[in-house]
Parts: structure tokens; sequence; C-alpha cells
């Protein structure tokens, strides 16, 4: 006999969070596998479950690394042996960049940037440290939050950081947000391609200007569950699949 749902639950108190194991297995594969497709590496933002839990078995699936939108978040996870952690976002202010000095002593980690106060801030912070900090650029593709926006601002802020010595440009990310409010499936896919084309856009232009690159990272889970991933992106990052 079936027993009833209630008597399997009744004893936990609230509030709760419940898990479907074989549902939640499905979703970390289904990414996976995408990722897996179109040859490129997966980082899933954490800012969903905030687990390390979570983010180790989404590391055990296959997944390159994680990504996080803060200080703290990164050092829950790198305290929970999570180990090559990126910080999508523009961190600023003394304390918290040493704070991501002394992760970079212990993990590998990386973080946006988009205005050139954050890297001089970077470079004060890293200037006696053993190896310098990688940064990615953050292009402004559609959801008006933050980012550079013009080629110039872009082209501006890639040499300045490359003049740099403890801080080095490691590639560009931005983050199709403005999908989530796609009118529908077509209208999601549509600004994932413009998005996707404006990323690759500005990696070329940091390329033709001589400064390499190794990373080109796109995410937002609307786009990635939807669409293709255009020959060029070298990582995705959704967060609520």
């Amino acid at each position: 006999m079936e027993t009833p749902v209630r008597s399997i639950f009744e004893h936990i108190d609230t509030p709760a969070l419940l898990i479907d194991r074989d549902i939640m297995m499905d979703n970390l594969l289904f990414m996976q596998h995408k990722a897996m497709q179109y040859g490129v590496q997966l980082r899933p933002h954490t800012k969903t479950h905030r687990m390390p839990e979570l983010a180790r078995l989404q590391m055990e699936t296959g997944a390159a690394g994680i990504t996080v939108a803060k200080v703290g978040e990164a050092e829950i996870m790198a305290a929970h042996g999570l180990t090559d952690i990126f910080i999508a976002n523009q961190i600023v202010g003394l304390a918290k960049l040493e704070r991501i000095k002394a992760l970079a002593e212990k993990i590998t980690i990386r973080l946006g940037v988009d205005n050139t106060y954050q890297v001089d801030q970077l470079a004060q912070v890293f200037a006696a440290a053993a190896m310098p900090i990688e940064v990615l650029i953050e292009l402004e593709v559609g959801e008006n939050r933050s980012g550079v926006i013009t080629d110039d601002e872009l082209l501006q802020l890639a040499r300045y950081i490359h003049r740099q010595e403890k801080v080095v440009l490691k590639g560009v990310f931005s983050h199709e947000g403005h999908t989530y409010k796609a009118a529908d499936q077509a209208d999601c896919m549509a600004k994932a391609l413009v998005s996707q084309q404006q990323t690759l856009r500005a990696a070329d232009i940091i390329r033709q200007a001589g400064i390499p690159l190794d990373t080109v990272s796109i995410g937002a889970t609307p786009s990635l569950m939807q669409g293709e991933i255009i020959p060029g992106i070298t990582e995705i990052r959704p967060g609520t699949y």
C-alpha cells in the first residue's frame, strides 16, 4: 500500500526546502549535455541555490567551475572545496578586493570589470601579490544594468588593463538578462542571438588590437535553454535551470 504523502513529510518543520532529486539531476544533465553538444564550458551561476553541496554536484556532472555574484558567496564556496570561481560582477572597495586577494592565494578566481576606477583599485591591492588577478570585461547587451556600452569604451578599457602589471585581461562576458522578459520563444532566441553576436564582436575588437583573450562567456537560462550557441563562445553561465 502506497504511503500517503502527508506521512512522509509531516515530521519536517517549516520553513524547509524540499528537492526532487530526479528532476534536479535531469536539469543538471540537460545543461551539461548542451554545453558538451556545442563544445563550450559550463560555469553555472549558483545564485539560485547558493549551496556548496549542489555546486559540487554540478562540478561532478562536468562543470568547469562556478559563477557567483558576491565576494561572500565566493568565500563560502571556496571554504567548501570549490576552487575555480568567477565573480560575474564589478567589485569595488579596497576591503572587498583584499578579500578577493586572500581567495586568489588559495583558488583560481576571476572577476568582472567595466571601469578604470575598479582596475586601479585592483592594481593597488595586488601590487605586491605573487600572481596577478585575472579579469573579464562585461558588455552591456540589452539588460541595461552594467557593462561597457560603446566600442571606444571597450577598447580603451582593454588597453588600460593590458598596460597593468598585476591585472590581466582574460576575456569578455555578457548577461542577456533581458531574455527573461521576451514575448515568446522566437523573441527570446532573437534577443539571445544578437547578444551573442555583440559579445563575439567585442572579443574580435580586442583581439584585433593585439590583446589576446581566452574566454568569451555568455549567460542567461532562458536563452540557453531555448537557443543555439554560436561558434566562438567558450563558456556559458546559466543560473536558474
